[in-house]
């Protein structure tokens, strides 16, 4: 009886300094490298969920990118969200404006204006579900939402 207690009590010991290393590790690597997302919603189509409400892709969003703020016109970012209505709008330096594939049904810049980079959270990076859709996502600017240059007044 005693030799079993003994064995109890050395796999718990073990258990639990293994649980106290791997949390902390797992949290921060979920929060500053990279994580799992699946993409809800017509926001995003038809880059993402093209088959409408009946399927979800599973994206992989990559933190570490937005450490320095690498983001190009037509990547896919998630951001922390926080109206706004006009046709033309000066984004501001340090702020990026971002909009949703699917104009219209998206919760997105032409509703709140122009972004802080700090609230960037992430860049999706590619598709992990459904396996049909694995794919690399790559940056689009469809022609129609090319940006107006306007000169300083």
């Amino acid at each position: 009886m005693a030799q079993s207690q003994g064995w109890v009590r050395r796999y718990a010991k073990a258990f639990f300094k293994g649980f106290f290393v791997a949390v902390p590790v797992a949290v921060t690597f979920l929060d500053r490298v990279a994580c799992v997302a699946r993409v809800e919603g017509a926001s995003m189509q038809p880059s993402l969920n093209p088959g409408g409400s009946q399927s979800s892709d599973v994206v992989l969003l990559n933190h570490w990118k937005m450490r320095n703020f690498e983001v190009q016109r037509g990547d896919i970012v998630s951001l922390v969200t926080i109206g706004h209505k006009n046709r033309y709008v000066k984004v501001p330096r340090g702020h990026i404006w971002v909009e949703g594939d699917h104009h219209g049904h998206s919760f997105d810049s032409n509703s709140f204006g122009p972004v802080s980079l700090g609230l960037l959270h992430a860049h999706a990076t590619h598709i992990l579900w459904p396996p049909e859709r694995w794919q690399k996502l790559e940056s689009v600017l469809p022609p129609e939402r090319l940006p107006v240059q306007r000169e300083e007044e």
